[in-house]
């Protein structure tokens, strides 16, 4: 299977005339299939089945906002000070929660054992051997636990 790749413009500062407000767009090659997931099914080293296991326990990590923030938070830092604060009692949006619960649910029937490679995989996008060495596992022991992990998720996905 070839790569999967897609061209993307990016506007930059580079090449704008001076007191003009544009900018040059130049472009980019992105890689689609990078994901350590879609590395495996790539290479026919996990069924559709297990990739699309993967990648709903992905989306509803990503949904869940559980990864970390990459970018400022934009709230007050002092609650209360200045005109402008954000209202007590914010909660996520509903959409959020209920992703929240689905993966939970989905760590909890894949188990502690196989939990822990699921989530490094899928969700952090860890490379297989980076897992491995993260878990203290020997080499080329994590693409079996990860299969057995990935076969329970499409069970309780209910994936066919």
């Amino acid at each position: 299977m070839g790569q999967i790749l897609a061209e993307r413009a990016l506007n930059t500062g580079e090449g704008q005339a001076p007191g003009r407000g544009r900018r040059a767009a130049r472009s980019v090659t992105v890689n689609l299939a990078e994901s350590p997931l879609c590395w495996l099914k790539a290479r026919g080293m996990i069924t559709a089945r297990q990739f699309d296991a993967g990648e709903r326990l992905r989306m509803d990590y990503e949904t869940a906002a559980l990864g970390p923030r990459v970018t400022m938070r934009w709230e007050p830092s002092v609650p209360g000070r200045g005109a402008r604060h954000a209202p007590e009692g914010l909660d996520p949006t509903l959409a959020q929660i209920a992703a929240k619960r689905r993966f939970d649910e989905a760590l909890a029937v894949v188990g502690s054992g196989l939990s822990d490679i699921a989530w490094r995989v899928v969700c952090a996008g860890e490379g297989l051997a980076q897992a491995e060495k993260g878990l203290g596992w020997p080499s080329r022991a994590g693409k079996l636990v990860l299969m057995l992990a990935l076969d329970r998720l499409a069970t309780h996905y209910r994936i066919a």
